[in-house]
């Protein structure tokens, strides 16, 4: 069954989008940009990060709701650069600033916006991290190990493996380090090893091209999953 369309207007201009669909996509779908950190579209949204904030209602009746997670309504007037907006966005990444000094992201987001310098103190100035739960999510619900999760309680909350040690459970598949929005996770690649949280995982070549294709791993472990062979992966998709 096709779904029903819902009649709104983003920033004055009137729009179509599937019912049930967030305004961020039906924002997207028309050309609107809406800044996030933490969506993905393998994920379902949580409204993490807060910047995607927009400004729903008519004057002066206004409030400031997720985007990411609010659906679209009949009718729904929004604004997504309005004063109130603009000023919340603010808000929000002299926040980050002062949590993940050393994300170059939000300092490029925060220039954008007129934002150069945070009032608030100040963490490690080496952090990067935003605590936005993508590379424990996804791991957990994409890769299927859960091999990292949320450790210790505010203000020492962290991502990490558990008891911060090595992870038996981590296949290497770097699901991790491609999802995060700040590039925290350290991750490398050299002479057919790749190194990620602690540990280092041997890459299996193609048996034909002999270009890596994946940790041995995670080929191990899809095979698992699957029944098949574990040698039927070691084959990359180009030649097959």
């Amino acid at each position: 069954m096709k779904n029903d369309s819902v009649s709104l207007t983003i920033d004055g201009k009137p729009v179509q989008a599937p019912a049930g669909t967030t305004l961020l996509l039906a924002a997207k779908d028309n050309g609107i940009d809406i800044p996030t950190l933490c969506y993905h579209p393998e994920l379902k949204p949580e409204g993490h990060c807060r910047l995607c904030v927009v400004e729903i209602g008519a004057a002066p009746s206004t409030r400031l709701v997720n985007s990411c997670t609010y659906p679209v309504e009949p009718g729904l007037v929004v604004q997504t650069a309005s004063a109130k907006v603009l000023a919340s966005r603010r808000m929000v990444l002299e926040l980050l600033m002062a949590q993940a000094p050393a994300a170059e992201i939000i300092k490029q987001m925060a220039a954008d916006l007129g934002v150069i310098e945070t009032r608030f103190t100040k963490g490690d100035p080496a952090a990067r991290c935003i605590l936005c739960g993508q590379c424990v999510r996804t791991c957990r619900e994409v890769a299927g190990v859960s091999a990292i999760s949320m450790a210790f309680r505010t203000p020492k909350k962290r991502v990490a493996t558990p008891f911060k040690e090595e992870s038996e459970a981590c296949i290497g598949c770097g699901s991790c380090v491609f999802i995060c929005p700040t590039g925290t996770i350290a991750y490398t690649e050299k002479d057919g090893i790749r190194t990620v949280w602690g540990r280092k995982f041997e890459l299996q070549p193609c048996a034909k091209c002999g270009n890596y294709i994946g940790p041995k791993a995670q080929l191990e472990h899809w095979a698992k999953l699957t029944g098949d062979p574990v040698e039927s992966f070691y084959t990359c998709k180009d030649c097959r």
